[in-house]
């Protein structure tokens, strides 16, 4: 894992890039290669063919044809990987631009300071209420905060750090639950937690984020960018 400083992260960027055209062109070399080694031996065999039984146009053909779909393949996944290489360099450049930016991300947790707290969470279709349920270490409900007419998709909010009696709650970690309303029905609303983005993991199959003490997610899993 590395903090990200963008020179930096250009610099491997660009060393990443140069690695991958350097091993395409040795694949395309060895597929030249492949094409001569095929084409001299079809050469030499029809050079010692027998005269009394000559290989049949058809055969050459189709020994061409093969040679022509095996060549295209080779080169398609040449191409393919190149593909893959410039959009993982293109996801670390867009996970370098969210260091320092807070994010909302999977979780029920939420910190309460002096400037309030700020949660968030995310539903598949619209709701005409949500019922956010905010509780203390002990499991006790501190606070409610109800919500209407929300549309699909992530929502934030902020909590000012009053407490159901009125009074201010202690700065601290809470935990907060949600429910929604539609017609009647219930709506599945699952909750998101804030934290700022610390750092960047680049893996062997993606490229990941390092959310503050919150753990490491993936970039699909940044809901909203705050």
């Amino acid at each position: 894992m590395s903090t990200i400083d963008t020179s930096q992260r250009a610099n491997s960027i660009l060393s990443d890039l140069a690695r991958s055209d350097s091993a395409a062109n040795s694949k395309i070399k060895d597929n030249e290669d492949a094409q001569t080694r095929f084409l001299t031996l079809l050469t030499t065999q029809l050079q010692n063919q027998d005269p009394m039984n000559p290989l049949e146009n058809s055969e050459v053909t189709s020994q061409l044809a093969q040679m022509s779909t095996v060549d295209g393949i080779e080169r398609l996944n040449a191409m393919f990987q190149q593909f893959l290489s410039a959009q993982e360099s293109g996801e670390s450049l867009q996970a370098a631009a969210l260091v320092g930016r807070g994010v909302l991300v999977p979780g029920k947790s939420m910190i309460l300071t002096e400037a309030g707290g700020v949660g968030g969470f995310e539903m598949t279709t619209p709701a005409d209420k949500v019922t956010l349920t905010i509780k203390d270490a002990n499991g006790l409900e501190v606070a409610t905060i109800e919500l209407d007419d929300l549309e699909a998709g992530s929502h934030n909010f902020m909590w000012d750090g009053t407490a159901i009696d009125g009074q201010r709650a202690a700065n601290g970690a809470y935990t907060v639950s949600a429910s929604g309303m539609l017609a009647g029905e219930e709506v599945k609303v699952s909750t998101l937690e804030f934290g700022v983005v610390s750092g960047v993991i680049r893996g062997a199959k993606s490229t990941d984020l390092q959310v503050g003490n919150l753990g490491i997610f993936k970039l699909d899993d940044i809901k909203q960018i705050l």
